[in-house]
C-alpha cells in the first residue's frame, strides 16, 4: 500500500506497518483514507504519506520491505521521519512456526489449501494460550535494529519512531496474548539503547478494543482508536525532533 500522488517538494511520512494502520471497524481501507492514523498524523504535519504495509507483517517484514521494496527506496529521500508501526503480530501466538503458517497460501490444489486453512483455523484458538509468539522477542528487536541501521546509513539522523504492541480480544487467537510482555521488553530495551521514541499502542487503544468497540474481529480498531494513536504518534515525533506545522498554515 502507498499513498496517492505526492506533492512535489513536500516531505513525506514514511510508515512501515501491519494491518492495524489501515484497518477500520469495517475492514481494510485504502492508504489515503483520512480517518486512519497515518493520514491524521501526516495531515497534522503538512506532509504527504507513504504507507508500506500488509496484514500480518512483523518487524522482519519491515526489514525486507525497507531493503528490498523499491517504494521504500523512492520514499526515503523525501522522508521527514520514519515510523515502525509493527510488533503486534510478532507478539501474537502462533501454534505453527511462522514460515510454515505463511506457507499455507501456497498449498495446492485449492481444495487441499482450503482444508489445511480450515484445519489451522480450528487449531489456532485452541492452542494459542500455550503457543509461542509469532516472532521471538529478541528477533523483533534485532530486525528493528537492522532496519534502523540501514535507514540511518542512507539518511543519517532522520527521526525514527517505533511502537509497542497493541492488545486484542480476538476469539481467533483464544483471546491469548502472553507473548506481549516479552516483545514489549525487547523493543523497549532496543529503543532505549538508540534513543528511539516509542508509542505504546496499548495505552492508545485498550479502552476501545477491550470494551468491544473496535472491529468485530477483536484485533483491529475503530476510528476513535486511530485518533488516539495519532495523538501519541505526534507526541513521539515531537520527541524525535519533528515539528508540527502551525495551525492554518
Amino acid at each position: 500500500m502507498t499513498s496517492s500522488e505526492p506533492v512535489p517538494g513536500r516531505r513525506t511520512l514514511l510508515v512501515f506497518a501491519d494491518s492495524l494502520a489501515y484497518y477500520g471497524p469495517g475492514g481494510g481501507l485504502p492508504s489515503d483514507d483520512p480517518r486512519i492514523w497515518p493520514n491524521l498524523v501526516a495531515d497534522q504535519l503538512g506532509w504527504d504519506l507513504d504507507l508500506i504495509g500488509r496484514i500480518g507483517w512483523t518487524c522482519r517484514d519491515v526489514w525486507w520491505a525497507a531493503t528490498q521494496d523499491p517504494r521504500a527506496w523512492a520514499a526515503l529521500p523525501r522522508a521527514g521521519a520514519v515510523v515502525f508501526a509493527t510488533g503486534g503480530m510478532d507478539s501474537l501466538p502462533s501454534p505453527l512456526p511462522t514460515a510454515l503458517r505463511e506457507s499455507i497460501r501456497y498449498v495446492r490444489p485449492p481444495w487441499l489449501r482450503r482444508w489445511v486453512r480450515e484445519g489451522y483455523g480450528w487449531v489456532q484458538p485452541r492452542l494459542s494460550p500455550v503457543a509461542r509468539p509469532a516472532l521471538p522477542p529478541h528477533l523483533s528487536a534485532e530486525y528493528l535494529e537492522m532496519t534502523r541501521g540501514a535507514i540511518d546509513f542512507n539518511r543519517p539522523g532522520i527521526p525514527i519512531v517505533a511502537s509497542l504492541p497493541s492488545v486484542h480480544v480476538a476469539e481467533s487467537y483464544g483471546k491469548a496474548h502472553r507473548g506481549r510482555a516479552g516483545t514489549v521488553r525487547a523493543i523497549t530495551e532496543w529503543a532505549g539503547r538508540h534513543d528511539v521514541p516509542l508509542v505504546d499502542l496499548k495505552a492508545a487503544v485498550a479502552e476501545e478494543v477491550l470494551s468491544g468497540r473496535g472491529n468485530p474481529d477483536g484485533i483491529h480498531w475503530n476510528f476513535e482508536a486511530h485518533q488516539a494513536v495519532a495523538g501519541l504518534m505526534l507526541e513521539a515525533l515531537a520527541e524525535a525532533g519533528v515539528a508540527q506545522r502551525v495551525s492554518g498554515s
